[in-house]
């Protein structure tokens, strides 16, 4: 089974005002991505939209991104469904167009009990057959989140092997790490600082602000898989700027200002959401220039 770490972008899903999936600028996207360094691509994260997407656009784009990445790096691609018969014939798709892995959501209207959150990931899993399996956690957006007792008991899943937790609370992550100890890696969200997750037993990130900075966050990475520890928190001083001009305005609106101003044609955010508006977009460019990831 397919080992797991390093800086894993969240790709946007590029989508023309028709509906219809802009292929050329997602495989240019994927192929400045893989030359940047980065060690795996999850298209249908949060930054991709997927709640904006119909199912067809989804594979489409997962279908795209495979298709660019020609295997040179693993692809791990997002599933997310209100019910288990959705999510199970997701992930059986997800197989059959050459993913390397899931990354598991729960999209829920109405509370879900554990019970019920659980049984949604052990199918999937059930589902994925030999693929690995990331459990996605954000409870800033979901309804129905998952608790560390239910983390705890789907780590015994084989090929349940990661977990991306979006909570922002680092507590919660060494809670994680602890109690799932040897079964489970966890992967730092843009809600997290990287570095200290990676501190406390972390295996790298998957995020979206790594889409418009991947050379900088692979920068990152390697300084902390090195113990470089006051060079890699000096570097993510300055790469949390980032992370704050995202969290201020929309992050999808922002990712896709910022690769449409460094020559990527991934158009607007999926509406109703709306594009940046002139003062935010010049915040954007702003950061991208301090850090190093645009010209001018």
């Amino acid at each position: 089974m397919a080992e797991f770490k390093g800086v894993f972008p969240y790709l946007v899903s590029p989508v023309d005002e028709d509906g219809q999936v802009r292929h050329a600028a997602l495989a240019d996207l994927v192929e400045h991505l893989i030359a940047s360094g980065v060690h795996g691509l999850t298209p249908l994260g949060s930054t991709g939209e997927f709640a904006y997407l119909q199912q067809s656009q989804r594979y489409e784009i997962v279908r795209t991104v495979v298709e660019a990445t020609r295997k040179r790096i693993p692809v791990v691609a997002g599933v997310a469904a209100t019910t288990i018969r959705d999510a199970v014939e997701q992930t059986r798709e997800m197989v059959r167009l050459g993913a390397n892995g899931v990354l598991a959501i729960l999209e829920a209207y109405f509370p879900i009990s554990d019970d019920g959150v659980e049984k949604y990931f052990r199918a999937i899993a059930a589902a994925a057959g030999e693929l690995p399996v990331t459990l996605y956690t954000n409870p800033q957006f979901q309804r129905s989140d998952l608790s560390l007792p239910v983390i705890q008991r789907l780590s015994e899943v084989g090929n349940i092997r990661y977990i991306k937790d979006a909570s922002s609370n680092t507590g919660r992550l060494l809670s994680i790490i602890e109690r799932t100890r040897g079964r489970l890696d966890v992967f730092a969200a843009s809600a997290h600082i990287p570095v200290c997750v990676m501190m406390i037993g972390g295996v790298g990130w998957m995020a979206g602000p790594a889409c418009v900075a991947p050379r900088q966050s692979v920068e990152l990475y390697d300084l902390a898989r090195q113990g470089a520890w006051p060079q890699a928190m000096a570097l993510q001083s300055r790469l949390w700027r980032l992370n704050e001009v995202f969290a201020k305005y929309s992050l999808a609106a922002c990712i896709k200002a910022g690769l449409a101003m460094q020559g990527f044609a991934v158009g607007d955010p999926i509406a109703p959401q709306a594009p940046l508006d002139e003062n935010a977009r010049r915040d954007v460019r702003e950061v991208l220039v301090s850090i190093g990831a645009l010209d001018h």
